[in-house]
């Protein structure tokens, strides 16, 4: 998948690609024809970094409806000559999910459109899911042929089925497609889910994963192999050393966590950092200083895995380091630091924000410690990544942080946030959001009503809704 280009985030595309509350805002207040435009390009052309964490279907979905968008668009693109069986799934799958919505929101031409591309799309499997949830059985039922002639009844043919209805992540079509009668269809399904089980059972009972022997040395050495052929097994190397190291051991752990193998080395560290060993620290502070990245990076990792009150004051002294120890030393503040903190967060906040930009991965422990922390002065910053960042993840645990921070988020970015993309932020929101405004009363009962609207949300939403006396 290629990386997305997001445009300003001042412009109408820039807004909607984020996914912010304020890009179906503007583009309700916008041309129609230019809104559709920017909605289209954003479906088309997937604009989140990842999207396995992010949400932008409902989103899209909801703006198609409100600007009574037809499809053509979407039709064109999952049914042009760049529909590849090679293509990365992820060229169809936000389409694919945003008439998903619009199938359960009761557009036809969209349920159709997710018929015809389960039949004949490459990427027919995400469309079977999505039918899964929204269509009926009859038209489940009318696809089975369509799906089950992809693959060929031969030796290969039914493996591959096999592997495809065990690897279903909504099983409802198929388990329609076994009640069917036919053996073409009926048959070949049974049998390939009961292929589908004993394959699973047998890779249970037969578990072909690498395993150490039974001895610290012996763990050190896997870990060393694994290694030299390029596999990072040190953390399950260092839950090996946990059920087989001893007081007798410490030495050796120690001293291979000092000069070690890197692969040894690691997993040696990481063992000591769970154990909260009181060498650890200084091994950690030494590691970093290694001329090996794995080595100096595993520390890190180690390190950040420690939750003890001595990890917490020796961060405090490395905080200011301008390497991934300190940036890991100020996540660790962020997260477990107390009061006494709030000025190293701040300036670790900013400093992240001036040297790497809106979307640095730090910037979600340090928003998160901003709100945690109640760090007033830090609303300024907390904005500015708010409107810049790229990643609605971000954004959401910005907002939260800005409730807790800034005493303008009420009337402010809580209004907008009624909108976003992503459901967490939305139920930020419900609970925050100024109800004086009109804007956000309406939204407020048009969320309570929206079937599609996650359970979280309408539960805080409710909590805001104040029921309307009798009349008399």
């Amino acid at each position: 998948m290629f990386e997305p280009v997001i445009a300003p985030s001042g412009t109408l595309l820039g807004l909607l690609q984020r996914g912010r509350g304020d890009g179906t805002l503007h583009a309700l207040a916008a041309p129609r024809a230019a809104a559709l435009t920017a909605l289209n390009q954003c479906v088309l052309h997937d604009p989140r970094h990842d999207w396995q964490v992010e949400n932008r279907s409902l989103y899209y979905a909801r703006l198609f409806l409100d600007l009574g968008g037809g499809l053509e668009d979407i039709e064109a693109h999952l049914f042009g000559p760049g529909d590849d069986p090679d293509a990365d799934e992820t060229r169809t799958g936000l389409a694919l999910s945003v008439l998903g919505h619009l199938a359960s929101y009761g557009r036809d031409d969209a349920l159709a459109l997710l018929r015809g591309y389960a039949a004949t799309g490459a990427n027919w499997a995400w469309a079977l899911d999505e039918l899964a949830l929204r269509d009926d059985d009859a038209g489940l039922r009318s696809l089975a042929g369509a799906v089950l002639g992809r693959f060929p009844a031969t030796r290969e043919g039914d493996a591959a089925l096999a592997a495809a209805v065990r690897d279903a992540f909504e099983p409802r079509p198929w388990r329609l497609w076994a009640e069917d009668r036919r053996v073409s269809v009926g048959g070949r399904v049974r049998a390939a889910r009961e292929s589908g089980s004993f394959d699973r059972w047998q890779r249970q009972m037969r578990p072909t994963g690498p395993r150490p022997d039974w001895s610290v040395q012996s763990v050190f050495d896997w870990a060393q192999r694994g290694a030299d052929g390029g596999s990072a097994l040190h953390v399950p190397a260092a839950r090996c050393l946990g059920a087989v190291a001893g007081p007798d051991d410490r030495p050796l752990i120690v001293e291979t966590a000092r000069s070690g193998p890197d692969g040894a080395r690691c997993a040696a560290l990481h063992y000591l950092a769970e154990a909260g060993d009181p060498a650890v620290l200084d091994l950690v502070e030494t590691a970093v200083a290694d001329s090996s990245r794995t080595v100096a990076d595993a520390a890190v990792a180690a390190f950040e895995r420690m939750c003890g009150e001595a990890a917490v004051d020796r961060a405090r002294g490395w905080v200011h380091r301008p390497d991934a120890l300190g940036a890991s030393a100020a996540g660790v503040l962020a997260c477990r630091g107390g009061g006494q903190d709030e000025e190293l967060v701040l300036g670790a906040l900013r400093e992240t924000v001036r040297a790497d930009g809106p979307d640095a991965p730090l910037l979600w422990a340090l928003a998160d410690g901003a709100g945690r922390l109640g760090i007033g002065c830090a609303a300024p910053v907390l904005r500015h990544i708010y409107r810049e960042t790229s990643s609605s993840q971000l954004r959401g645990r910005t907002a939260r942080a800005l409730a807790a921070t800034d005493p303008s988020f009420a009337t402010g970015f809580a209004v907008e946030c009624l909108w976003d993309c992503e459901e967490t932020t939305r139920e930020v929101a419900a609970l925050h959001a100024e109800t004086r405004d009109a804007r956000v009363a309406e939204r407020l009962r048009r969320l309570a009503a929206d079937p599609a609207e996650e359970a979280e949300v309408q539960t805080a939403v409710r909590s805001r809704i104040v029921p309307q006396s009798p009349p008399f």
